[in-house]
């Protein structure tokens, strides 16, 4: 492996699309938050929101005046590449990434700079891995998916309950959620685009298996779960069919800490019967809207990207995921918890994934890999730093 990724570029970190939603939060978090030292800089499409949000960050730390403002475009190549060389970390929030983020994968991993986003599109994650990870191998690359609450609460959060069982045993582990939160009108767009685009993301999805490496000697398997009341969380269980118990899969293909044979179903926790049996009713509704462009386009119009929960809303926005992991004779019951998941913690959570990226001691990895298998402990101990808690409740 060639890495190319070193400590003689200039930039430890480039916030790309820092004048979004997402971004300013992430950027504000940095400002705050960031260690002493580190080299970092925003980068989007408009000189004047960045110079205005760099006086915003400036009110926060006065170093921040000084922060470098790179003019970059998701759809200039040429300038893309240059931001990759400029820096050893990039991590976006530029969604949806299956339009927006394509290119800026591919001149990270031509340049052996490691890449972080907030994506919960598989689609996207899958034709990244099909297009770049081999390259990514050869450059040294590590493109990481999903580091915001989705999905790495879950992904660290499975990975944390499997240390807490034995090893070289047989494992399985359900994860329960809860939220009180809100969306944003990107993450809307994003969660709207990947449902009209179901036939694409299938085929993606089978073009991977195709190419993908298979596991020998041990069996990984995340099934969808059926509905059903949890005794163990005294809630309504609904599948989730999001990106995050495939991301969880992933981490456990690739460490074998995960044991011979391991499950993961993932589930929204639900209080009481009426909502159980409504959710999928309302889901199922927005899904087939989406299949229609014009009706699609129109509900995207109605909740603008860029805008999102104020600050007063974030505050009293919460989430709770509940594992529950059985092996070996062992059943132990964990717990992730923390703010207002979409916004406050996937800010927090991604620059933290970016910081750890560029300053950490990490295992050597390269390619497309999970936020577990890429950062593990490191990340868990900086989460847990910066008030994610992740405990163990009990153990039967």
């Amino acid at each position: 492996m060639n890495r190319q990724n070193d400590a003689t570029r200039p930039l430890d970190v480039v916030l790309f699309g820092a004048t979004g939603f997402v971004g300013t939060l992430t950027a504000e978090y940095l400002a705050a938050h960031a260690p002493s030292g580190l080299r970092w800089a925003l980068a989007g499409r408009s000189p004047a929101k960045l110079e205005r949000l760099r006086e915003r960050l400036t009110a926060i730390d006065p170093d921040c005046a000084g922060l470098p403002l790179l003019e970059t475009d998701a759809d200039d190549e040429k300038a893309l590449a240059e931001l990759a060389a400029s820096t050893r970390v990039v991590a976006t929030t530029v969604g949806p990434y299956i339009r927006y983020g394509e290119k800026l994968v591919a001149a990270c991993a031509q340049a052996g700079t490691d890449y972080v986003d907030l994506t919960g599109e598989a689609e996207f994650i899958d034709r990244t891995y099909l297009d770049q990870d081999a390259r990514a191998r050869e450059t040294g690359a590590r493109i990481v998916h999903a580091c915001g609450f989705d999905s790495v609460p879950h992904d660290l959060g499975a990975y944390f309950t499997v240390r807490q069982l034995p090893e070289d045993v047989p494992l399985a582990v359900d994860g329960f959620v809860r939220t009180n939160a809100v969306f944003s009108g990107g993450t809307f767009a994003s969660a709207l685009t990947a449902m009209g685009r179901g036939t694409q993301m299938a085929a993606a999805a089978r073009e991977r298996r195709l190419h993908e490496p298979r596991v020998v000697g041990r069996r990984v398997r995340t099934p969808l779960g059926t509905p059903h009341f949890s005794a163990a969380t005294g809630a309504w269980a609904l599948p989730l069919p999001t990106v995050d118990p495939t991301i969880v899969g992933r981490s456990a293909r690739a460490l074998e800490r995960y044991g011979p044979d391991f499950r993961y179903r993932h589930f929204a926790s639900v209080k009481t019967l009426p909502m159980a049996l409504g959710a999928p009713v309302a889901i199922s509704g927005l899904v087939a809207a989406a299949q229609v462009e014009g009706v699609r386009e129109w509900l995207m119009g109605r909740y603008e990207p860029g805008r999102g929960p104020d600050e007063e809303r974030r505050e009293r926005s919460w989430f709770t995921i509940r594992f529950v992991g059985e092996g070996g004779g062992r059943r132990v019951f964990t717990e992730v918890s923390g703010g207002d998941p979409g916004y406050g913690e996937t800010a927090k959570i991604l620059a933290e994934s970016a910081v750890c990226l560029a300053l950490d001691d990490l295992p050597e990895t390269s390619g497309q890999v999970t936020p577990a298998v890429a950062m593990g402990d490191a990340l868990l101990e900086r989460l847990t730093a910066a008030g994610l808690r992740f405990r163990v409740a009990a153990v039967r």
